[in-house]
């Protein structure tokens, strides 16, 4: 079965473009023209990516993004005709994986919809021994990509999980923002650092007891973040 895509937009033109061009891609493609459309799809589905606009009817995207994440952690790339850093910014706080600013070239739109698939599906190349990491009440299941603390599942998204991963499995050692960017979204990645702060915040006020006085996830000033073991 091809991979299941949700596109997102009113505006008919753009949602058939994309659609045509990832049918040839062997993705399965439904189409949504307004936000209470998208999220009704949404929790009737669970697809392998959403590729949600901003600016749509009835509700709008980070509206839409910020309710799918109360049920899904099914990745989502926002679409925004503006260029303003606010946008994007807001997008990742919504619970968003990735943004694309329109106006948008189909090939990148569809290069970051597989580099978002594999990385979402990809499992830890850890030892057999370590597939489980727990830490005082923080559990960390490979296998599943599920976390829980003190024993309650915590939803993160992919990119939230995969920063925790990576920085659990090599507890004490500081990455840079830069390191951490290139290696959870990819070097080909167009956004800047912020981006990883915006999501070590989230995964901290969902993890953290006390986000402000981190136990796992520590920052090391101007040098970068690390997991302390």
């Amino acid at each position: 079965m091809g991979k299941k895509v949700l596109v997102v937009d009113d505006e008919r033109l753009i949602v058939k473009g994309i659609k045509f061009s990832l049918v040839q891609d062997d993705m399965e493609v439904d189409c949504a023209y307004d936000g209470e459309e998208a999220l009704e799809m949404a929790r009737k589905t669970e697809y392998d990516i959403v590729l949600l606009d901003v600016m749509l009817p009835k509700l709008n995207g980070f509206e839409v993004c910020q309710m799918i994440r109360e049920f899904s952690n099914m990745p989502i790339i926002m679409l925004t005709a503006k260029g303003e850093d606010m946008d994007k910014i807001l997008g990742l706080e919504y619970g968003a994986d990735d943004y694309i600013t329109k106006p948008f070239n189909i090939l990148e739109v569809k290069a970051r919809i597989k580099a978002i698939m594999r990385r979402s599906t990809r499992k830890a190349p850890v030892e057999d021994k370590k597939k489980i990491l727990e830490k005082n009440g923080l559990k960390i299941d490979c296998d599943s990509r599920r976390v829980f603390t003190d024993g309650k599942e915590v939803r993160l998204t992919a990119k939230e999980y995969d920063l925790l991963e990576l920085l659990a499995f090599h507890p004490n050692k500081v990455y840079s923002r830069e390191n951490l960017l290139n290696i959870v979204w990819g070097y080909d990645y167009p956004g800047d650092v912020r981006t990883v702060d915006v999501h070590i915040r989230r995964l901290r006020e969902k993890i953290e007891k006390n986000p402000g006085e981190p136990a796992y996830i520590h920052t090391k000033w101007g040098v970068g973040y690390f997991f302390q073991d």
